[in-house]
């Protein structure tokens, strides 16, 4: 990996840090080359100080370090992505990132997805919502529903009408992230299954 340290004049280069799990941007640091050689040995990230003008490694006083991963440097050779397991906030304030950010698992839309049922299983009594009269109907109501919704998927899967197989497929999809809340589990748990699957 080679690493222009020179480019700005200032034997230094952003180091963009990245948690390896959930892909969010938890902080930016520099790094001079003895920096960068610390956090190889160490696995602990490392960075030049320029307020304290000396090596620090995240965590040193609070506990809360950035263990090492994997690192990547950018197509002009002057910026490191540093892949790291946070062991605690990664913010002197406390937070998770230093944007004021929780550093959470996201899907994207699907996890927007997931809040919108987990409100309308929180309020089940809501007349006007097709999510709370399902679990108010319990679990095997909604296990029907994604049975039914499997077995029309499969049905236009055989067909060639790709509009019909996708809106199946985000109807299956849909009702099947509730049966998994009413089940009391979450999309990061399968995915946490799936992984573990693939180690093996």
């Amino acid at each position: 990996m080679k690493i222009d340290f020179q480019k700005e004049g200032n034997d230094l280069v952003p180091a963009i840090i990245q948690d390896a799990k959930t892909k969010n941007v938890l902080m930016l640091g520099f790094m001079n080359n003895e920096a960068l050689q610390k956090t190889q040995v160490t696995k602990k990230v490392t960075f030049f100080s320029r307020s304290k003008q000396r090596l620090w490694t995240k965590g040193e006083e609070s506990g809360n370090f950035l263990e090492l991963v994997d690192m990547k440097v950018d197509c002009d050779n002057d910026t490191l992505l540093i892949m790291v397991n946070p062991t605690g906030p990664t913010c002197h304030k406390g937070t998770d990132t230093c944007w004021g950010e929780s550093n959470m698992q996201s899907y994207g839309f699907l996890t927007q997805l997931e809040e919108v049922i987990t409100s309308r299983k929180a309020n089940k009594e809501d007349e006007q919502s097709y999510v709370a009269s399902l679990f108010r109907k319990g679990i095997n109501k909604i296990a029907q529903k994604v049975g039914e919704e499997a077995v029309e998927t499969v049905i236009e899967a055989k067909d060639d009408n790709d509009d019909l197989f996708l809106n199946e497929s985000a109807d299956l999809l849909f009702h099947y992230l509730i049966l998994l809340q009413a089940k009391g589990y979450r999309l990061a748990d399968i995915i946490e299954t799936l992984e573990s699957r693939h180690k093996q």
